[in-house]
């Protein structure tokens, strides 16, 4: 049955059936003067019924749904590091020649609140990342990235992220690189201007996934402390960073 069929005779079984109990009460009591009394008091209460179920109940389903759609973006975004985002960010950290300026700020400790989260946000906004493109195996680099296109045209397909405009533009940063990597044939003897046109590329995915990553690290922390531990212990920027659990 179509929903406007279905909705169009259920208001005519709804309004029958209080026809039909109105009658009822009328044969029982014989009393019409009480029974339009209580016909018209309900009436005069549906405005305030509109109102409570139009605006308090529809923010309260709306803010629910925000909640679930959060949830499930954040779950996508947590597929994302663990598939490539932590080795990226690994991997861009390794041939950054800025990162030393910045290096201590983000190792992330159990402790943090989220002023330290926000601080940390606000110092990194300021942020140039570098590329040594002499530390670059662009070959290497591409092999490693071709194996994750799928991944991420996955996740350009998923409908929950597109409400989420930093992680849309995580994604989109990402892929661009891999096309970028992708389209060329071979990398040995590059003009500087197209080595140069690469490492923006790197740049600005590097830029997005550690902004991204931040706020990801924030979510685990008030979410869910045991995968925020996990990436305590994996931390991309931690060169002392151990996966096995010490008794420090």
């Amino acid at each position: 049955m179509k929903p406007n069929r279905f909705i169009f005779y259920l208001i005519i079984t709804l309004v029958t059936l209080s026809a039909i109990l109105f009658f009822v009460q009328y044969i029982v009591f014989h009393d019409t003067r009480d029974t339009l009394f209580y016909l018209f008091q309900d009436i005069a209460f549906l405005p305030m019924q509109v109102l409570l179920v139009t605006i308090v109940l529809e923010r309260i389903m709306r803010y629910t749904e925000k909640r679930e759609r959060l949830t499930k973006q954040n779950m996508v975004i947590g597929a994302f590091f663990s598939e490539m985002g932590t080795r990226l960010l690994k991997y861009f950290s390794s041939i950054d020649p800025n990162l030393e300026t910045v290096r201590q700020s983000l190792i992330i400790k159990g402790a943090w609140t989220g002023q330290d989260f926000k601080a940390l946000s606000a110092r990194l906004a300021s942020y140039e990342p570098g590329i040594a493109l002499d530390n670059v195996d662009f070959e290497d680099f591409r092999r490693s990235m071709a194996g994750h296109r799928g991944f991420l045209l996955g996740l350009l397909e998923n409908q929950n992220l597109l409400e989420h405009e930093r992680f849309t533009d995580v994604l989109w940063a990402t892929f661009h690189l891999l096309e970028e990597l992708m389209a060329r044939p071979e990398f040995a003897g590059l003009p500087k201007s197209d080595l140069d046109h690469l490492a923006g590329d790197m740049r600005r995915a590097y830029q997005n996934i550690l902004c991204q990553w931040i706020d990801y690290m924030r979510h685990l922390k008030t979410a869910y402390p045991y995968l925020f531990s996990l990436a305590l212990r994996t931390n991309p920027f931690d060169v002392n960073a151990s996966v096995e659990v010490t008794g420090k």
